[in-house]
C-alpha cells in the first residue's frame, strides 16, 4: 500500500500493488508514450509513505478505508455523496417493510441498494398489492396487541392488512407472508409462485375458499410482475453481471441482478476522478462499493475482464456472503451476451452523463449574454471576480473577492483579505494591494484568469486596479468599475460612464455580484472588529497581554464566558496571578454596578 502526498502534506493518491518498488518506480521512470494524466499526478507528488500488509485482502480493505478517509484528489470516487435507498424488513414480532437510507445493526434485513428509486417504489407497490403487510409504525408485541385503543385503519377494510394491531392474525401467519416478501425481494419468483400454488391448493382442500381466492389473486399479481422481467438464461441460475464504462474523468458502473434466470434488478453507480484509473481498477472499486452495501450476493459474478487482485476481491465478497462465490469472465455462450448487454447499458448511461455535462458547459444564462452585449466584450464573461473594500473610520481595513460562474456564486472560491500595507483611509491603495495579491497568486499557481474583473468603486479604484494589472502584464484583462451612487459602469481609458439601460439583465447581474462582494466584506469586517473589541477589553486588565487575551477567548469562548468563569477556570488558562486579576476586574465592576 502506498500514499502520495503533495507539498502541503495532503494525501492525493492511494494505491496498492504486490511489488511496491516496481509500481512506485513506474510513475517516475515509465518509458512508455506520454501520459498527460500521469504527468499531472506526478507533478504534484512531494512525498510518499508505504504500508506493508500481510495479504492482498488486507491491502484491499485498507485501500478502501483510506480512500474514504482522505478522499484523495486523484483517486476514483463515487460521485453521489448520499447513500442509495434500500428496502428494510424490520426485526419485530410483526415486521414492517419500508424504504430507508439508514442501515442499523439491529437484526433487520436490508435489500438493495436501489440506484433506480422508481424500481424500488415499483417493488414496494408490488409487495403492498400482493401481501397483506401492515403499513403502520405501531410497536406491536404481546403487551399491546389487542389492548391498544385504536380503530382498525383503512388498509384492513380494503383487505390490504389483516389487522395484527388488534390481534386478528397470528404472528406465525403474518411472518409466513414476510418470508414470501423476502423471496420476492431476492428475485425468487419461481419458488414464491410454487409456494402460493401449494397454499391455494391446501386452502381449497380445507374448503377455505376465500383464502384460496386470495392466494389465486396473489399468483395473478405475481404473474403480472414477472411479465415485466426479462428472461436472461434458461438455467434458472442466480448471478450478478458487473461492468463499467469510462471516458475522461467520468465512469459508470452497472450491476444486473439475475435471479431464477430473470433480470430482476439493475443498479448503476457514477464515479468521478477516473482519469488516473484503468478499467480493471474501476471495476474493482465498483465491486467493493456495491457489495459493501448489500447482502444479496449470488454464488456467481460475471465480469467483462480479469481483475489484477481477483483473489483478494473474491475472498472479501465470499466473506461478506458467508458462502463460496465465483468471479467468472465468460468467453462464449449466453453469459457473454449478458455481459455485452450490461456493457451496452453502462455505455448508454455514460453517454447520457457526458451529454448532460456538455449541455451544462455550453449553457450561458441570458443575463451573462446581455452583460457581454452591454460591455461590448469579445469573450463571454462566464467567470467574473469582484472586489470590495470595507473599513470603519480607517480601522480594521479588509477586502473581499467573490467569484461567479455563469451568473451563479462559487462560494468555494471566495477570498477575504486583511489589508497589510496601508495605513488609515486609502481605498485606492487598498485596492492596489488586494488586486496585486490576488493575481500574483493566480499567475504563480497557474490558475484560470476571470473573463471579467469588477471593481466596486468609481474611476479612482478602477485606475488603481488597472495600474496593478499592467504591472503584472495583464494588459488585455477585461476590468470595469461599478460606482455605487448612480450605478455607473466605468471602463479603463474612458472619462464618462458607459450608457447601459437601467433595466438591462446584465446590469442587474453586476449589481447582484457587487452586493454579494459588499456583504462578504462587511461580514468579515464586523467579525474582525468584534473580536478586536473583545480582546482589547481583556488587554486593559493588568497582567493580561494580547497572547493571554487570545488564549482566554479561544479556551472559554467569549468575554461573557470569562466574566462568568470561576477564578480556578481562568487560572488554568493564564496562571494564578493573572487569573485572579481578571476575576477581580469583572467582579469589582459588577459590585460597582450593583451599588449604584
Amino acid at each position: 500500500m502506498y500514499r502520495f502526498r503533495n507539498a502541503a502534506g495532503d494525501v492525493i493518491y492511494v494505491g496498492k500493488a504486490k511489488s511496491l518498488r516496481a509500481r512506485v518506480r513506474s510513475y517516475f521512470h515509465d518509458k512508455g508514450p506520454p501520459d498527460p494524466k500521469k504527468e499531472a499526478l506526478v507533478s504534484k507528488i512531494a512525498s510518499l509513505d508505504l504500508v506493508v500488509t500481510d495479504s492482498e485482502l488486507e491491502a484491499l480493505l485498507l485501500e478502501n478505508n483510506l480512500i474514504k478517509e482522505h478522499a484523495p484528489r486523484y483517486n476514483i470516487r463515487l460521485k453521489d455523496d448520499k447513500s442509495y435507498p434500500s428496502i428494510v424488513i424490520t426485526n419485530e414480532p410483526f415486521p414492517r417493510v419500508f424504504p430507508t437510507r439508514v442501515i442499523r445493526r439491529d437484526g433487520s434485513r436490508y435489500y438493495g441498494p436501489y440506484s433506480d428509486v422508481k424500481a424500488m417504489h415499483l417493488m414496494l407497490r408490488t409487495i403492498r398489492g400482493i401481501f397483506p403487510i401492515r403499513s403502520c409504525d405501531f410497536l406491536l408485541d404481546d403487551d399491546v396487541i389487542g389492548k391498544r385503543k385504536v380503530k382498525l385503519c383503512l388498509d384492513y377494510h380494503i383487505q390490504r392488512c389483516e389487522g395484527p394491531c388488534e390481534g386478528l392474525v397470528s404472528q406465525a401467519e403474518y411472518n409466513a407472508h414476510i418470508r414470501q416478501v423476502e423471496l420476492l425481494l431476492k428475485g425468487k419468483t419461481r419458488g414464491l409462485r410454487q409456494d402460493l400454488e401449494q397454499e391455494m391448493q391446501r386452502c381449497a382442500e380445507a374448503l377455505e375458499f376465500e383464502k384460496a381466492a386470495a392466494c389465486r389473486n396473489r399468483i395473478l399479481a405475481l404473474q403480472k410482475f414477472e411479465d415485466r422481467q426479462k428472461v436472461a438464461a434458461a438455467d434458472f441460475g442466480d448471478r450478478d453481471i458487473v461492468t463499467v464504462a469510462s471516458a475522461g474523468s467520468d465512469a459508470v458502473g452497472v450491476v444486473f441482478r439475475v435471479r431464477d434466470g430473470k433480470i430482476v434488478g439493475k443498479q448503476h453507480y457514477t464515479f468521478t476522478g477516473a482519469d488516473y484509473e484503468a478499467d480493471d481498477e474501476i471495476l474493482s472499486h465498483l465491486l467493493q462499493r456495491h457489495y459493501a452495501a448489500t447482502l444479496d450476493i449470488p454464488p456467481e459474478i460475471l465480469l467483462p475482464a480479469d481483475l489484477d487482485a481477483v483473489d483478494a476481491v473474491t475472498a472479501w465478497i465470499a466473506e461478506r456472503a458467508s458462502m463460496s462465490v465465483d468471479i467468472v469472465v465468460p468467453k462464449i455462450g449466453d453469459k457473454v451476451k449478458l455481459v455485452r448487454m450490461c456493457q451496452a447499458n453502462a455505455k448508454y448511461l455514460l453517454d447520457e452523463i457526458l451529454l448532460q455535462k456538455f449541455k451544462t458547459d455550453e449553457f450561458i444564462p441570458k443575463s451573462v449574454q446581455f452583460l457581454q452585449r452591454d460591455l461590448r466584450l469579445a469573450v463571454t464573461p462566464r467567470r467574473i471576480e469582484c472586489f470590495d473594500i470595507s473599513h470603519f473610520q480607517g480601522a480594521q481595513t479588509v477586502a473581499s473577492m467573490v467569484s461567479f460562474l455563469d451568473g451563479k456564486a462559487r462560494k468555494s472560491e471566495y477570498r477575504k483579505y486583511k489589508i497589510e500595507t496601508v495605513e488609515g483611509v486609502d481605498d485606492f491603495a487598498s485596492m492596489r494591494e488586494v488586486v496585486k495579491r490576488r493575481y500574483t497568486r493566480v499567475l504563480e499557481a497557474g490558475l484560470v484568469l476571470p473573463d471579467l474583473i469588477v471593481i466596486d468603486g468609481g474611476k479612482g479604484q478602477l485606475s488603481s486596479a488597472v495600474e496593478v494589472l499592467t504591472e503584472l502584464g495583464l494588459t488585455a484583462q477585461p476590468v470595469i468599475g461599478l460606482a455605487k451612487r448612480l450605478e455607473e459602469v466605468f471602463v479603463p481609458g474612458e472619462s464618462l460612464p458607459m450608457n447601459i439601460p437601467k433595466t438591462s439583465p446584465g446590469l442587474a447581474l453586476l449589481q447582484r455580484i457587487r452586493d454579494e462582494a459588499h456583504r462578504f466584506a462587511i461580514t468579515f469586517h464586523r467579525a474582525r472588529r468584534s473580536k478586536a473589541t473583545l480582546q482589547t477589553e481583556l488587554e486593559e486588565i493588568d497582567g493580561v497581554g494580547p497572547k493571554r487575551a487570545k488564549d482566554l477567548l479561544e479556551k472559554l469562548g467569549s468575554v461573557r464566558a470569562v466574566q462568568g468563569a470561576t477564578v480556578e477556570a481562568i487560572a488554568d488558562v493564564i496562571g494564578w496571578a493573572a487569573g485572579k486579576a481578571v476575576w477581580e476586574y469583572f467582579h469589582d465592576a459588577e459590585n460597582e454596578r450593583q451599588a449604584q
